[in-house]
């Protein structure tokens, strides 16, 4: 993977991408929310293709982060806290299955920090709270396969 950020102009920036590009736009949106939003995304293409492998759909998906930081420099992430919120037609253990797998195995991004950041979570599926405030298990991860997913390529 190859990313290439050059200086526009004051405090603007162009990423370029393998396949696209895009404009960072300091201070509107910040690196720190960019790197947030990523780390987001890429558990939520997960929750929308893993379903799909096994024939069910994923509708409503909303994955909200809240990430305290060290108030002095390095501003790094301590504990970052995702609430994931969904329907879908599976029931609720292959709801927490597809956030345990994205958490677990899938999602690159989070596998990237969760060594440094404490991470818990909370699922709320069809309307009902399924898990409320579990903690991720840190360390490298583990290979929990639900199969080939068509995600965007990490």
């Amino acid at each position: 993977m190859k990313v290439t950020v050059s200086h526009l102009n004051e405090m603007r920036f162009e990423a370029k991408t393998e396949k696209s590009s895009f404009i960072i736009d300091c201070p509107q949106i910040t690196p720190i929310e960019y790197f947030l939003s990523g780390i987001i995304s890429c558990s939520a293409t997960d929750i929308v293709l893993l379903p799909k492998n096994q024939g069910k759909t994923v509708s409503n998906l909303v994955i909200e982060g809240d990430a305290l930081r060290n108030e002095d420099f390095p501003k790094k992430f301590n504990t970052l806290h995702l609430e994931y919120s969904f329907d879908s037609n599976g029931d609720d253990v292959m709801a927490a299955r597809w956030v345990m797998a994205s958490l677990e195995t899938y999602c690159s991004t989070i596998n990237t920090i969760r060594d440094s950041v404490f991470i818990s979570y909370s699922i709320t599926h069809n309307g009902v709270k399924i898990r409320e405030n579990e903690k991720m298990i840190s360390g490298g991860g583990s290979k929990i396969d639900l199969g080939e997913i068509e995600s965007c390529p990490s």
